[in-house]
């Protein structure tokens, strides 16, 4: 019955796969072919929404355990956590390439996107955003590049490769810190507009602090769902070790929320229970207290489960916050209430699929999981079974006494 349910399971996952695949390319063409007001709900008061809020704000931050892990790894001398680095990468590698694509649908004039290259305005925080994601995003092209290299067997590009590994984990975390951080700065531009639950002085530091948590919680939820699709074996005691920094970083963030609700004034605005309070309650409780509290527990920690669905908890709470900062704390001061649009969630919905796609496949055709298959490799190395077969006998006939 197992072996029956796991193919049909995946096929089902399959069907969605395809279908997701079917209706984005219909929408795509009708975004590039009837402009932006075909597809979406957004207009001068909302300029900003779901590919926005969810597309670019949450999948940069999604994509924050690749700088996380390399940094533990190459700079902190954490070695047990090196089997996750190559699959944190290629997280983040796709989380920064999904990016690049929802801004083009995003932008009235996509085929602009290149105009920071040369129209330079240092005095944007936009201005630096985009040099960090573009580098950045150079530099995860980078790392990943040796995954390829080393299917194709180029093994001279391998060396090179290894060789710039320091460095570009240096330039990759500098890079990570300013744009994650600015990511935040830029809602510091709107004072008399963003609610005040969410404008605080501290935004970026709250926006880097949120984004280093919840790369470590897409660390454990890739591996869990890796494990699945592929067959592969779960590294539980690494991924409790994982929980278990999560759990400080946990404390860590809802110290320094607490701390700027009290130094802000608005410990009494987040209990009034009025709209903006209802959803600040809701990434604050069940999606970031609740899961401190699970993952501060080891028998949850050692548990597969629970630490998947505690990290869950953590990835949903960061989407809520970045939805809320980049759509409902703008509604009070525009008299106005965004939903996106069927076409809106459609493609978000199309982007992610393609990111699960794209990293099975990565998966099952790159050395993503090199220890792994090294192992598997050793293994298949076996006695012949006659020794096997004789072995027992010839200790039974010893342990027989003579007469």
């Amino acid at each position: 019955m197992t072996t029956a349910a796991r193919p049909l399971r995946l096929s089902v996952w399959r069907g969605v796969f395809y279908a997701l695949m079917a209706l984005g390319i219909v929408l795509t063409y009708i975004r590039f072919t009837q402009g932006l007001g075909a597809v979406s709900n957004m207009s001068d008061r909302y300029p900003w929404g779901l590919w926005i809020g969810f597309d670019l704000l949450c999948g940069v931050g999604l994509a924050a355990g690749g700088f996380v892990v390399t940094a533990a790894v190459y700079i902190f001398d954490l070695e047990r956590f090196k089997p996750i680095v190559r699959p944190a990468i290629l997280t983040a590698f796709l989380g920064y390439l999904l990016v690049c694509l929802a801004l083009v649908f995003d932008l009235g004039r996509p085929w602009n996107i290149w105009h920071p290259l040369i129209m330079w305005n240092p005095q944007s925080v936009m201005f630096e955003v985009a040099w960090c994601v573009m580098l950045y995003s150079t530099v995860l092209t980078l790392e990943f590049s040796g995954m390829v290299f080393e299917r194709l067997g180029w093994t001279k590009l391998v060396r090179y490769q290894h060789a710039l590994t320091f460095p570009l984990v240096i330039v990759g975390v500098v890079l990570s810190t300013l744009h994650q951080s600015s990511l935040g700065t830029v809602y510091l531009i709107v004072p008399g507009k963003l609610h005040a639950l969410w404008y605080t002085p501290l935004l970026p530091v709250i926006f880097f602090v949120s984004a280093v948590t919840v790369g470590l919680a897409m660390v454990i939820v890739e591996s869990r769902l890796s494990s699945r699709a592929l067959g592969r074996q779960l590294e539980m005691p690494l991924l409790s070790s994982v929980g278990h920094i999560l759990s400080g970083l946990l404390i860590l963030l809802v110290g320094l929320r607490f701390f700027d609700f009290w130094n802000c004034g608005q410990l009494a605005t987040l209990f009034d229970f009025s709209y903006e309070s209802r959803l600040a309650l809701l990434e604050l409780g069940p999606l970031l207290i609740l899961p401190m509290f699970l993952l501060a527990s080891p028998r949850v920690r050692n548990n597969t489960r629970w630490l998947y669905g505690a990290a869950l908890l953590v990835v949903a709470g960061f989407i809520v916050n970045r939805l809320n900062v980049a759509i409902t704390a703008f509604e009070s001061a525009t008299g106005g209430h965004y939903v996106p649009s069927f076409a809106e969630v459609g493609i978000t919905l199309f982007i992610v699929a393609l990111g699960f796609g794209a990293f099975t496949l990565a998966a099952k055709h790159l050395p993503v999981y090199p220890d792994e298959e090294k192992e598997e490799a050793s293994s298949a190395v076996v006695t012949p079974p006659t020794a096997h077969a004789e072995a027992p006998n010839q200790r039974r006939r010893i342990a027989i006494p003579t007469s």
